[in-house]
């Protein structure tokens, strides 16, 4: 009791509720085939082409896909022993986390040629970037600050979900609205404020892959990518068949996103 009204107070002297979590109603416009076999963790659109970053040992890869055809354009494998994770696209630069070595890997985004590699420390999961920095995430509820021009980390994030630490962040997407996070074995994906650190919104997409089409090998909900050019998501999960684009919206959803 006494440690609950502490964090009441301490809420209130910030300003802000512990009950102020938005649910962010969510309308499916069209969905597009992904590949049973891409094991994906990371997810980004620049320019009408969709970036993904895959994982499994001996299976990891880096790919660009036409956002319109779904046709993939470019492939790169990641040499063994690397651990695919997150991917972000910065400036002329692809960069990939890698999950257990400790390692960040970047690409040119031209042709994917390797341009080398950077330290991380502890395990790599999520990775986006506000045009500034890279975020990324390691399992825990912190979010990391990198310097992409000496890689250096500057700074650390704490998240918390009214009030507690939100652990097991994953896969990220900085948008203008704040940075969207998918949480590791959940359906949700929480949108944070990196000045505070607090969730403020959250969209629930339990549901958006029926269950008749779920198979043994697919697993969880994991990638989103925000399109600049429309304001809206692409979704998708580890050997899930579909990417599906969502648009965000408010009393003006058709449906609501547990009847999708």
């Amino acid at each position: 009791m006494i440690r609950a009204t502490l964090i009441l107070a301490l809420a209130l002297v910030a300003g802000t509720s512990l009950a102020e979590v938005e649910d962010l109603r969510w309308e499916l416009l069209k969905k597009m085939p992904h590949s049973r076999s891409d094991f994906t963790q990371g997810l980004e659109i620049r320019d009408g082409k969709l970036y993904q970053g895959t994982g499994k040992w001996t299976q990891s890869r880096l790919q660009v896909f036409d956002l319109e055809t779904g046709r993939l354009l470019r492939e790169r494998r990641l040499p063994d022993p690397y651990f695919g994770e997150g991917v972000t696209v910065l400036d002329e630069r692809v960069i990939q986390l890698t999950w257990r070595l400790q390692r960040g890997l970047v690409f040119a985004r031209k042709d994917l040629r390797p341009l080398g590699q950077f330290a991380i420390p502890g395990q790599g999961w999520g990775l986006t970037n506000d045009g500034q920095r890279l975020i990324y995430s390691d399992g825990s509820h912190l979010l990391r600050f990198i310097s992409p021009q000496d890689w250096s980390i500057k700074g650390s994030q704490a998240v918390t979900l009214r009030g507690e630490p939100l652990p097991l962040l994953n896969e990220l997407e900085w948008t203008p609205d704040g940075l969207y996070a998918n949480v590791w074995k959940s359906e949700f994906i929480y949108r944070i404020d990196l000045d505070s650190g607090a969730v403020n919104g959250q969209i629930d997409l339990r549901g958006i892959l029926p269950a008749e089409e779920r198979e043994p090998e697919t697993d969880v909900l994991n990638g989103v990518a925000y399109d600049r050019a429309d304001n809206t998501f692409w979704v998708t999960g580890k050997n899930w068949p579909w990417l599906y684009q969502i648009r965000l919206c408010g009393s003006d959803c058709e449906t609501a996103a547990k009847t999708q």
